[in-house]
């Protein structure tokens, strides 16, 4: 069983970031792993600077994408985010499946808070993972690609990011 799962974490690595494929119309984009990475290690620097539950962020910033081993990355304008969030709930049981009801119980309520937005850990987790795109954006922008293609990306990270101190972050990438 925990072969099974491992195999869909592995999978991540081979899931590429679809609205980069779409916009830029590239081969060679970042995958969900690469993604999800750099979104668990700001997600884990800024619950240590401003004392969050910061095992708590790690563990839903590692698992807000794990459903796209198997659904792939689904872009807003290919599906409704209801049809999104009931696809991706049923995939995350299926996925969690593979481990001990011990764990797996308590990463799909942690998946649940995410997806509901339902803590203060979840909030900042979204906010943290449209402020990663815009990293990843701006790394586009600097090896050539038109700011144009790159709009909506600055666009929906603006105003989906409402902390303070995100947004400044935000401001400074965007100059």
């Amino acid at each position: 069983m925990l072969l099974n799962f491992f195999e869909k974490v592995m999978n991540l690595k081979n899931i590429p970031r679809q609205g980069w494929k779409d916009k830029l119309q590239i081969d060679d984009v970042e995958s969900v792993a690469e993604h999800t990475y750099s979104t668990t290690i700001m997600s884990m620097i800024y619950s240590d600077l401003h004392e969050f539950d910061t095992e708590k962020i790690i563990k839903m910033a590692l698992l807000h994408d794990l459903s796209e081993s198997i659904t792939g990355d689904l872009t807003p304008d290919k599906i409704s985010k209801k049809n999104k969030r009931e696809k991706e709930n049923l995939v995350m049981k299926q996925i969690l499946s593979n481990l001990p009801n011990k764990i797996s119980k308590s990463y799909y309520k942690i998946w649940d808070e995410y997806q509901n937005v339902s803590s203060e850990e979840a909030k900042l987790v979204h906010e943290i993972d449209k402020l990663e795109m815009v990293f990843q954006a701006k790394y586009y922008y600097d090896k050539g690609h038109s700011r144009e293609k790159l709009r909506s990306f600055f666009q929906t990270a603006n105003t989906e990011i409402k902390n303070k101190y995100l947004r400044e972050i935000l401001s400074k990438l965007s100059e």
